[in-house]
């Protein structure tokens, strides 16, 4: 999925920039009668390399004095026009004034096709810079290597509370007899929501960092294919992520609703870091905040930003700089997404003895309820709520599923 701000964020972002060219989208022709306009006004000349080498310089930096042709201060702009066409100063700089062409594409798929690039402003305190400059410096001097190291400090802290806390597991014996923690339509909801996740955040950890740390393995035409055939399966696998997560929301969230007792859990840290774990309903509030947080906040955004970068919202026109606010977004909540989640996987995994399988098979030990979600045990011993809910509901307290070859 690809990237939805305000127009004051832009701003914000274009006065980061430093002047270059943005590409016109593959496929666009443009041409256009180009008259003669004011110049807008340059940036200071580039100075000549002092080995007295070539060096190469912004079109929009030119000034009549640095041209090579002794007669081109005698010329007028028209004159140029016709000596140069479509290679000379003045044509630049109405292209960098957002002068509009002509352009094969249809003005309701392309209704920038016109414009060669996105206009060039002078922004105080910087110097000439168009949106698509300013774009691009934030993505590669903010995004990439702050994301980066969010990434990488998620990780490393998960590590050393492993290393350092270990699994957590049961303290007392099991008793062999089983309690439904999840339905086969939980399950099902849950796991086609983790793979298309996992999906989404390899591939785009490959586009955004694999240049990095794979483009010097793989060399440029492997890595070219990859991340090709990544960008598709990453467009295409987005919209089941959207369904699937608003059916994660529905169906999960009863059962998130916060009480007063995730208070206590947030003031002990759920004693995650020794000592006896705190007592909670079904889910405690770390997960609820996984939840909250992640899945419905920050999913919001992510959702909303990838379908407007796959141009699947109607009653949007997809410009150059709608499209370049929604990559921000997109970027920065999906980072912020994946370091939560990380959290989440590693506690449903490595983190607590008994999670995965919960999830895998939809079964706990009843000692596993007890020690992990005494609140909720509680309420099941005391028939508030069925032991087993994929099946019909028993009128019995509590209604467990012995393990073959265990008494019941």
């Amino acid at each position: 999925m690809r990237h939805v701000l305000t127009t004051a964020s832009l701003v914000l972002a274009m006065a980061l920039g430093a002047g270059t060219v943005a590409a016109q989208p593959a496929g666009a022709s443009v041409s256009g009668t180009v008259t003669e306009a004011p110049a807008a006004a340059p940036t200071a000349p580039v100075a000549a390399p002092a080995n007295g080498g070539i060096r190469s310089q912004n079109i929009f930096d030119v000034k009549p004095e640095a041209s090579a042709d002794p007669n081109y201060l005698n010329q007028s702009n028209g004159e140029r026009v016709k000596v140069q066409p479509g290679n000379n100063a003045p044509m630049w700089r109405q292209v960098g004034q957002g002068t509009t062409g002509y352009s094969s594409l249809p003005k309701s798929e392309a209704p920038e096709a016109g414009n060669l690039i996105q206009p060039f402003v002078k922004y105080p305190g910087s110097r000439y810079t168009n949106a698509g400059e300013a774009w691009r410096q934030v993505r590669n001097n903010w995004i990439i290597p702050y994301g980066a190291a969010l990434l990488f400090v998620t990780l490393l802290a998960l590590a050393i509370f492993y290393f350092a806390r270990g699994t957590i597991g049961l303290h007392g014996t099991e008793t062999g007899r089983k309690i439904e923690r999840f339905t086969p339509f939980e399950r099902a909801t849950h796991w086609s929501n983790a793979i298309a996740f996992v999906t989404l955040a390899i591939s785009g950890i490959v586009m955004a960092f694999g240049k990095f740390f794979l483009l010097p393995i793989l060399g440029g035409a492997i890595f070219g294919y990859l991340t090709y055939a990544l960008k598709t399966i990453h467009n295409f696998v987005g919209p089941l992520f959207v369904v699937t997560t608003v059916f994660m929301i529905v169906t999960f969230i009863r059962s998130n609703w916060p009480t007063m007792a995730d208070l206590k859990w947030l003031r002990h840290a759920g004693g995650l870091f020794g000592g006896k774990e705190v007592p909670s309903h079904r889910f405690n509030a770390g997960e609820k905040a996984v939840f909250w947080g992640g899945v419905l906040f920050l999913g919001t955004f992510v959702i909303g930003s990838g379908l407007f970068l796959d141009k699947l919202l109607p009653g949007f026109v997809y410009t150059r700089g709608e499209m370049q606010i929604a990559h921000m977004v997109h970027a920065v909540a999906t980072l912020c997404m994946m370091a939560m989640i990380m959290g989440h996987i590693y506690i449903g995994t490595l983190g607590m003895s008994g999670a995965y399988k919960a999830m895998r098979t939809g079964y706990v030990d009843e000692t596993w309820a007890k020690e992990h979600h005494e609140l909720w045990y509680d309420d099941i011993v005391a028939g508030k709520i069925p032991a087993q809910r994929s099946a019909d509901a028993s009128t019995t307290p509590v209604r467990t599923v012995p393990v073959e070859g265990t008494p019941s």
